[in-house]
């Protein structure tokens, strides 16, 4: 029998890789850059202490809450 606890750490895992594949999709810029802005973002903290279950939303939706509520985090960001 797995470990609850490691298949949470896998589900998080796959969720930041899909987030930030999704956010250098849609902003147009590198994983690298997309990977800067989310892991410095108040949304991964959120999702890492699990506030508020927001872990278990769409890692669309979630790319799109960091879009909406720190812009800040794209901008100079580029390919």
């Amino acid at each position: 029998m797995v470990d609850e606890q490691v298949l949470e750490r896998a589900y998080r895992e796959r969720l930041d890789e899909n987030i930030i594949a999704h956010l250098a999709s849609t902003k147009g810029i590198s994983k690298e850059a997309a990977m800067d802005a989310y892991y410095g973002s108040r949304l991964a903290g959120m999702i890492e202490q699990g506030s508020y279950g927001i872990q278990y939303l769409d890692f669309k939706n979630l790319a799109q809450i960091l879009i909406d509520t720190e812009p800040e985090r794209f901008v100079g960001k580029s390919l």
